[in-house]
């Protein structure tokens, strides 16, 4: 017998001004003192500031810690794991893209089970659920304030651990709009395509399910609409709007579905190289989508009717291959590098690459089991 599961926060706030119900919803969760995690970027915007703000005008301390880095490392955690427990913290609010929500995560994890991050890598290895806890979210792509995905790289193998465990995912998410406008493009670029990835991923996953699909199509849907608009206008509040609900529903359906190759290839890029995830993703998605075409010709011409392909008398697998070219023009359209040789990506860095790769838990949900040789001639045919 198989029994799906599905996975959410308790709460999702959307829509513009929903930051407002920020400090409401520590009163609900009995906080006292949270810890704001976020990291420099939200500080010299001013997000840190107007949160804790926010707090204190309905009389709430906070603590901060806003030490995270891009692509979060496990020092990261333990840094802000000290801050928790010196600051007699009670709940966690993180506040950023998925690098903040990331770091929360694991903070949270070390708060209530001990230990060293590296010890929670792979499935369902918590044995306490974390404090109370609200993402905020500011980008339109990880989805990790909705997630029970947390992604922490090991400073000392530079591998980029998965941790995946209903226990992580936050109790609120918040996705507001307004929070998303100072994305400047290349920004809204990459988290765009990270979200597009985790869509397509989980639509032609084996842990596919009518409530994921839905999910998936609806997302792959609203990116192919409106992901163009909110790079070219980055205060198009319509645009903004519908990518944030784009990059949840996107979340929804992978938190759920799992992924596959992309997000197991490009957790090695961002931990050897520290690039961004989402670039690294857009870049990989072709590549592995025409490696998986054959085990889901279906799914891949439903993929190409939900980012307006004309399908109309074509055979399924020419309206297969119409939704890889759509991906790869929405991609150079809004300013995606096309080859991992850009990013300064080195072919002697392959094979250790596809190990760490084949580890991944990622790989468990892709439509095709893949060899050695087949991932690394993905790596090869993106330089």
């Amino acid at each position: 017998m198989t029994i799906d599961a599905f996975f959410v926060p308790n709460v999702s706030l959307m829509g513009e001004g929903c930051l407002a119900s920020l400090p409401e919803r520590v009163k609900m969760l009995k906080g006292k003192k949270p810890l704001l995690v976020s990291d420099k970027g939200m500080t010299d915007l001013g997000y840190t500031a107007r949160v804790t703000e926010l707090l204190k005008s309905e009389g709430i301390d906070c603590a901060v810690y806003d030490g995270t880095v891009p692509n979060p490392t496990d020092h990261n955690v333990e840094e802000g794991t000290e801050i928790y427990s010196k600051e007699n913290c009670d709940l966690l609010i993180s506040l950023g893209g998925g690098s903040s929500h990331d770091c929360c995560k694991g903070i949270g994890i070390l708060v209530t089970n001990g230990g060293k991050i590296q010890d929670y890598e792979g499935l369902d290895q918590l044995k306490a659920a974390l404090p109370p806890f609200i993402a905020i979210n500011t980008t339109a792509g990880t989805a990790s304030e909705m997630t029970r995905f947390t992604i922490i790289t090991n400073s000392s193998n530079h591998v980029k651990m998965a941790i995946v465990d209903w226990r992580v995912t936050p109790d609120v998410a918040i996705n507001d709009p307004e929070l998303m406008v100072d994305m400047p493009p290349s920004l809204t670029a990459a988290t765009g395509m990270d979200a597009l990835t985790h869509a397509v991923e989980a639509y032609v996953s084996t842990d596919a399910t009518p409530i994921t699909d839905a999910c998936a199509l609806q997302a792959i849907r609203l990116i192919g609409q409106y992901l163009r608009k909110a790079v070219a206008r980055g205060d198009d509040m319509e645009a903004r709007d519908k990518m944030a609900y784009a990059e949840y529903l996107a979340g929804m359906a992978f938190n759920n579905a799992g992924l596959g190759y992309v997000h197991a290839m490009s957790h090695q890029l961002g931990g050897f190289y520290n690039l961004p995830h989402g670039v690294c993703n857009a870049l990989l998605l072709p590549h592995v989508c025409r490696v998986n075409l054959m085990a889901r010709t279906e799914r891949f011409a439903d993929i190409a009717d939900a980012l307006g392909q004309v399908t109309d008398g074509l055979s399924e697998r020419d309206a297969a291959y119409l939704a890889i070219e759509a991906i790869e023009a929405l991609s150079k359209d809004v300013g995606i590098p096309q080859t991992l040789s850009e990013l300064g990506v080195k072919d002697e860095d392959i094979p250790t690459m596809v190990g760490n790769a084949q580890k991944d838990v990622c790989c468990l949900t892709n439509p095709r089991k893949l060899k050695d040789d087949e991932v690394a001639a993905i790596y090869k045919a993106a330089l």
